[in-house]
């Protein structure tokens, strides 16, 4: 290893919601800590035009405005924010061991701790419609765009538990809500299928694909076609939702960090803990049930929070093995 490889007290991959907060507190403690941003700095919410349930702001506020503002507030205590990418790791398994992260496949550096916020991505459809009218009316999360359809006709597409319940949240708020499925069956369990069924303002399309989101600059209709027919129909909606999973950006890790079979990282009860000493992950990397940008910010400070104590036991512990020495005696 070269004498001029960097070492840092905390390395924070990935700038959405949780890695900001993590940050914030990490610099408060005068953890020192580095945040690379990813591809994506600001994560999921520099694709969302309006964010109206996150806590301190009554008007709402537009998602890029705001991953400005945490940013802005974890750089005025103290954080370093890097335009980069990790793309490999070396992570020790031994308590108080250093930790090893690559930049751009370029250049490593050693952290004595980490606090993973890399997120996870929304899957789509990948039609060119789909794509254009994303922020226009085309949103991967019900619970948080669902609010700005009251009373208007949207669809959604999946057949999942995550689809059946945000088909049911939207029909609360919605005037009607057509879902469809691709399949000739929901993959749902029983008793979300049932709940699907039986809300009166659900339509329910088995074996209906996409074929188009209608709008030029927001979404006005959809024409959907029957797999198995060939016949197509359009409607008009307002809100077009995708609900067909998100894939967690934790493809580097694998091999290091406890994963569930999709690739979430298990973190340790309810701590931010991995399997690996010293590296923690918070936000929708390890989160699959609530994917919010404020659980996201939660879990953050919980990192933060554990990666203090963390390195303040090794500290502790350090100070303890120091062998101590006897006042001279005259």
């Amino acid at each position: 290893m070269s004498e001029n490889t960097e070492r840092i007290k905390c390395l924070i991959i990935g700038s959405g919601p949780a890695g900001y907060t993590a940050a914030i507190y990490a610099a408060r403690a005068d953890m020192k800590p580095v945040m690379y941003t990813g591809l994506e700095p600001g994560g999921q919410l520099t694709t969302t035009t309006e964010v109206d349930n996150f806590p301190g702001y009554p008007q709402g506020i537009d998602g890029p405005k705001m991953m400005m503002d945490l940013q802005e507030q974890a750089e005025r205590f103290g954080t370093e924010v890097r335009i980069g990418m990790i793309t490999e790791v070396e992570f020790s398994k031994e308590f108080g061991g250093i930790h090893r992260a690559c930049v751009d496949n370029k250049t490593w550096i050693e952290a004595e701790s980490v606090i993973i916020s890399t997120g996870a991505t929304a899957k789509y459809l990948g039609l060119p419609s789909e794509q254009r009218l994303r922020g226009g009316g085309v949103s991967a999360c019900a619970v948080c765009d669902g609010f700005f359809y009251k009373g208007q006709d949207v669809a959604i597409v999946g057949g999942g538990d995550t689809a059946a319940e945000e088909a049911t949240y939207l029909a609360n708020i919605c005037n009607k809500v057509t879902m469809l499925v691709r399949k000739d069956y929901m993959k749902a369990s029983k008793a979300m299928q049932h709940r699907v069924e039986t809300t009166k303002n659900i339509d329910l399309r088995y074996n209906t694909e996409v074929d188009e989101i209608l709008g030029d600059q927001v979404v006005e209709g959809l024409r959907m076609v029957n797999n198995q027919t060939g016949e197509k129909e359009e409607i008009k909606i307002t809100g077009f939702f995708v609900a067909i999973g998100h894939k967690p950006n934790t493809d580097i890790f694998k091999g290091w960090l406890d994963m569930d079979e999709t690739g979430y990282v298990i973190t340790k009860g309810k701590t931010t803990k991995t399997n690996i000493p010293g590296v923690f992950a918070s936000g929708d990397v390890q989160d699959k049930v609530y994917r919010q940008a404020i659980t996201a910010a939660g879990t953050g400070c919980m990192a933060a929070l554990d990666a203090e104590r963390y390195l303040a036991e090794i500290e502790t512990e350090e100070d303890i093995e120091k062998p101590q020495t006897r006042p001279e005696t005259v």
